[in-house]
């Protein structure tokens, strides 16, 4: 599966995730975004959020995440190698943008990189923690 198809798949499978909430949200269109949902609360007031799809199992690629403003979250849909059987659900982690950073591993290169194990070690407290978004 292309990068293309594991990002709609990922994108598809959070905006679902926040409507089974209760949560009013949408797509975002285009290529090369920064937001893929929007998230309506109260009148004019809302929340962005940034989806990260990984067919693998290394790291997502955050060349493009800045330092993190309030109200907008990173959420990390990860598959774990098994992306094409519907049958295993993804490893989600869903972080707010302004607690990326201490995630983010530098590569030789200067590709920015969260690598899977170390969401998986230190940041278990945002392991499927939807309820960040709900709250917020």
């Amino acid at each position: 599966m292309d990068s293309y198809n594991t990002n709609l798949a990922s994108e598809f499978f959070v905006l679902s995730a926040l409507h089974r909430l209760g949560l009013t949200a949408n797509l975002t269109l285009g290529n090369k975004k920064s937001v893929d949902i929007v998230v309506v609360r109260e009148r004019g007031r809302a929340l962005t959020v940034d989806v990260k799809g990984l067919a693998g199992k290394t790291s997502w690629p955050v060349d493009r995440v800045g330092d993190g403003k309030a109200g907008h979250f990173i959420v990390f849909v990860g598959y774990g190698g098994k992306i094409s059987d519907p049958r295993v659900p993804p490893e989600v982690y869903v972080v707010p943008s302004e607690m990326v950073a201490p995630f983010v591993y530098v590569a030789p290169g200067g590709r920015r990189v969260v690598p899977v194990g170390r969401l998986r070690k230190d940041g278990a407290a945002y392991r499927d923690a939807w309820h960040l978004l709900a709250d917020a």
